[in-house]
């Protein structure tokens, strides 16, 4: 997944356009994202029909990404939290969704599709994008796309909020976990190398052993049989 993540937030090329969808010809949901202006969005359900909804919001590169089982089917600009209210990091998972809810804080200010993220009241809606972050907190989205994430959430689905700094360090995480996965199996591999020595060791010593004890009692059994003839 992490390597989805990162081929869907590709640098884009900034520019003013409406808020419709981008309708290039046979580019993939993450070639289209790439080119994605201000206020665009792509949509195609139809590259994955079927399972469960997983929507990263990705706040340096301005992008959110919807994929259905893995499959990118969905991208669109967003606008964050500005500087001091910025928009929390982590994983969430929706909690309210109303057709047209308004702010019980910002003056009453419209919030359609609002789907709730956070207790505090970080949200995603439709709003206005200026292309930067300029919200109070909560994730704006064009309100054409606003309407299409609405229709096919529900309470639960999975919302991750990442920036550059956070994937970096879980890049980091991933590499000291690797660097440890493969010290393990190198200290294990070098134990289960020495245990093999110390046991054909063993098996050396066992058989050096037992090749005395058979002389000995070859030795014996002469020894008692010239006894004997006597």
């Amino acid at each position: 997944m992490r390597r989805l993540i990162e081929l869907g937030f590709l640098a884009f090329v900034a520019a003013s356009a409406a808020a419709h969808p981008v309708k290039q010809q046979n580019l993939s949901v993450v070639e289209k994202a790439a080119q994605l202006g201000s206020g665009q969005f792509v949509w195609d359900p139809k590259a994955a029909s079927t399972g469960s909804l997983f929507l990263v919001i990705d706040l340096t590169r301005q992008r959110a990404l919807l994929y259905r089982d893995g499959i990118p089917i969905a991208a669109s600009t967003i606008s964050t939290g500005s500087k001091g209210r910025e928009t929390p990091t982590g994983v969430f998972t929706i909690l309210q969704k109303e057709v047209m809810h308004r702010s019980g804080t910002y003056d009453d200010a419209p919030m359609p599709y609002m789907q709730r993220l956070t207790s505090k009241g970080v949200a995603m809606h439709g709003g206005n994008l200026p292309g930067y972050p300029a919200s109070h907190g909560c994730i704006r989205l064009p309100k054409a796309f606003a309407k299409l994430l609405y229709g096919v959430t529900e309470l639960g689905t999975p919302v991750m909020i990442t920036d550059e700094a956070e994937l970096a360090e879980q890049a980091q995480r991933a590499a000291e976990y690797q660097l440890a996965t493969e010290d393990f199996a190198r200290k294990k591999a070098e134990l289960q190398a020495d245990a093999e020595r110390v046991l054909a060791e063993f098996d050396r010593a066992k058989a050096a052993h037992e090749e005395i004890l058979r002389q000995h009692n070859a030795e014996m059994a002469k020894f008692k049989s010239k006894l004997a003839s006597k």
